[in-house]
């Protein structure tokens, strides 16, 4: 029963959490706005060119997963880490964080990839990761550093302010954030309480949090590694010419609005809906956007990109059906991360 709660609860909060804050956001918009936008002042052609980007990074990590992988002697072949890859960003729109268990999953159910192994080699991804998202950040921070004093003053976090200078709406955000934050970490601990009582599976996922050591194409690691950061960022800034509102807002509005939003959904609600829409608004009206031009941008940009991450997806589900799964005790053969056996 207290497993069935928990499951219950950790789809439902990142959802509720979520959905306050977009209510709260758009409880007055008038939603015909929306679509005269859409039909009549939308240029989708630059919305179909920031699908390259979007899609350039997934692959990107599928082929850095398996660099980490092949040290190890676990292969995948391309196109299954590639739909592992499509699949995990889709589930992790129901339950956040979901994906990435089912893609490690995937791997073993189709190429007989150690799923311990794989789930360290996630672990390694994430450090990494966050790593290059700090080095950003931080330079992004120190280029542009009076806009994001004004963006902590603006949302109650001022960086020399007391509680007093809290405002309601930061307080309220602020506590969701926090809240959706712990939840995370607590369902993260449990997972990890109880992997950690087979010691065989910590073994392995050790080893695959120490692949990096044996990555075989370092050049080849980092361009990956770099690349899907520079597809993200590229597919969410090419949605800027998208608009009249916004076509004249330079790298610097795209960089901080992307730094922020990438902040945002670290929140676990899905695809960051809702903390998203609040950093990324809350950025471009002090680069001088009006209030309602901002709200419509972020939830175009946001509602069209996590349907595109539905489609691919989708796409993947299908395309997995078809792929059999490689005999037990068989050669996995191939490269490391490149021309794996189809």
């Amino acid at each position: 029963m207290k497993n069935v709660i928990a499951k219950t609860l950790q789809i439902v909060v990142p959802f509720l959490l979520g959905g306050g804050i977009l209510y709260w956001m758009y409880r007055n918009f008038d939603f015909s706005q929306i679509s005269d936008v859409l039909l009549h002042q939308m240029r989708w052609e630059w919305m179909l060119l920031s699908f390259v980007p979007g899609i350039l990074a997934q692959v990107f990590r599928a082929l850095r997963w398996q660099q980490t992988l092949t040290p190890m002697g676990e292969r995948s072949r391309s196109h299954v880490a590639i739909c592992a890859i499509f699949l995990s960003y889709a589930a992790s729109l129901v339950v956040p964080r979901v994906g990435e268990f089912l893609r490690c999953g995937i791997l073993k159910r189709k190429d007989g990839v150690s799923f311990p192994k794989a789930l360290g080699t996630v672990v390694t991804e994430r450090a990494v990761d966050m790593l290059i998202m700090s080095v950003l950040l931080a330079a992004v921070i120190i280029w542009q550093w009076d806009m994001f004093t004004d963006f902590f003053a603006l949302t109650g976090l001022s960086l020399q302010g007391t509680l007093s200078k809290f405002t309601v709406t930061g307080i309220w955000v602020s506590a969701l954030c926090v809240v959706g934050i712990v939840v995370l970490l607590t369902i993260l601990a449990r997972r990890l309480r109880v992997l950690r009582k087979v010691k065989a599976i910590m073994r392995d996922m050790a080893e695959g949090i120490m692949s990096l050591r044996n990555v075989g194409n370092m050049p080849l690691y980092l361009f990956y590694s770099v690349g899907i950061w520079a597809a993200y960022f590229f597919h969410y800034y090419l949605t800027f010419y998208c608009f009249g509102f916004t076509e004249h807002l330079g790298l610097a509005a795209g960089l901080v609005s992307f730094c922020t939003g990438g902040i945002a959904v670290l929140v676990p609600t899905p695809n960051g809906a809702g903390p998203w829409h609040f950093a990324v608004k809350t950025i471009l009206v002090l680069y001088g956007l009006s209030a309602t031009s901002a709200i419509i941008f972020a939830l175009i940009v946001h509602t069209v990109q996590t349907m595109l991450l539905v489609v691919l997806g989708v796409y993947a589900l299908i395309v997995l059906q078809y792929i059999k799964p490689l005999p037990k005790g068989g050669e996995k053969t191939g490269g490391a991360g490149v021309g794996l056996t189809t």
